[in-house]
């Protein structure tokens, strides 16, 4: 009796020390850890709707993660986005543990980030799926005209729709037929972009922009200039009015000809000049070219040289004016920069 009343007073004494549930052992995860385990994960993070001539965004989706490897993902997406007229229309950039990947068409480039694990069919599927839908929902017009970046933003809902089937491949498979797209993969891949091909790194230019220096001048002829001033507009004005009077200046001189041999041609060729050079300014204020500030001194040169060859026609006011109203544009040309990226750009 002694002996069993000491066993079960040595039992009690033993049981908090027994462990009698089951053992949960919580693990501290670094963000390295973190970043590693959802780079594993094989899945599309991001996609965009960009415009293929001057890199306008017009649809993207909106949850960029904030993480190291997504803000230089960030960065590769604008890079690409000014080049998308030099590349072909089926690109693929490896960038670290990320792919980028994007296909051009009528003007319209779909491009989206993964995994780098991420099969190739699925990445193209997923952006071929979002090429039909844009071109069917908005038609040409609408995104040439586009100006604000993002304005077809309501495209997000597709793209957040199609992305998650995307990235639930039990779901995916029993809706879409794989097999074209794997074909036309197999026989046309996509063209594999070099990190040298995107341009200056570190200040320093690569080949391939050399080699594109061409295409980019092509493509600088879609973008916008800043929006005119209050001055801006009266050059414009009075340089159409310059224009104006030498017109009608030039076709007096040809009644004169015509009246009598003693007017001189050279004349009649002088005020046409100065008309076509008045024009040309109020051109080069209103839209971007290449050589734009170069091309308005020189057209002012000429103006300056047809109201020298007119002194005998004209009072000192009359050449004053000209030439002044000449310079003033000229002004005004230079003034008139190309119009950078909007601030929210990179929403």
């Amino acid at each position: 009796m002694y002996l069993y009343v000491g066993f079960c007073l040595l039992l009690f004494e033993r049981l908090p020390s027994w462990n009698l549930g089951p053992t949960v052992i919580t693990p501290q995860v670094s963000e390295e850890d973190r970043s590693s385990l959802s780079v594993e994960m094989s899945m599309i993070l991001s996609a965009s709707v960009i415009r293929v001539r001057d890199g306008l965004p017009l649809s993207a989706s909106t949850d960029y993660e904030q993480g190291t490897g997504m803000q230089e993902c960030r960065k590769y997406f604008k890079k690409l986005s000014r080049k998308l007229a030099q590349l072909p229309d089926r690109c693929t950039l490896k960038t670290g543990h990320y792919n980028i990947n994007f296909i051009s068409s009528m003007g319209v480039s779909y491009m989206m980030l993964c995994t780098e694990n991420y099969p190739n069919v699925l990445a193209f599927s997923f952006l071929d799926e979002l090429q039909k839908e844009f071109i069917t929902t908005y038609n040409m017009m609408k995104t040439n005209t586009a100006v604000r970046p993002y304005c077809f933003i309501e495209f997000d809902n597709f793209i957040q729709r199609t992305k998650q089937r995307y990235n639930n491949p039990r779901s995916l498979s029993t809706k879409i037929n794989l097999s074209d797209m794997q074909m036309e993969i197999k026989l046309r891949p996509p063209y594999q972009i070099s990190m040298g091909e995107l341009g200056s790194a570190n200040g320093v230019t690569s080949a391939f922009s050399v080699d594109y220096k061409g295409a980019g001048k092509i493509s600088s002829a879609h973008q916008r200039l800043e929006p005119a001033t209050l001055s801006g507009i009266v050059a414009f004005i009075l340089s159409l009015l310059c224009a104006a009077l030498n017109l009608i200046r030039g076709f007096h001189a040809i009644e004169s000809l015509l009246q009598s041999d003693g007017e001189d041609f050279n004349y009649i060729v002088a005020f046409f000049l100065g008309t076509a050079a008045c024009l040309y300014q109020c051109y080069l204020f209103v839209y971007y070219t290449g050589w734009r500030n170069v091309k308005s001194f020189l057209t002012f040169g000429l103006i300056c040289l047809c109201n020298m060859y007119l002194y005998e026609l004209r009072n000192l006011w009359q050449l004053f004016f000209h030439v002044t109203v000449g310079a003033f544009v000229t002004l005004q040309i230079w003034l008139r920069q190309a119009q950078g990226k909007a601030p929210d750009y990179d929403v």
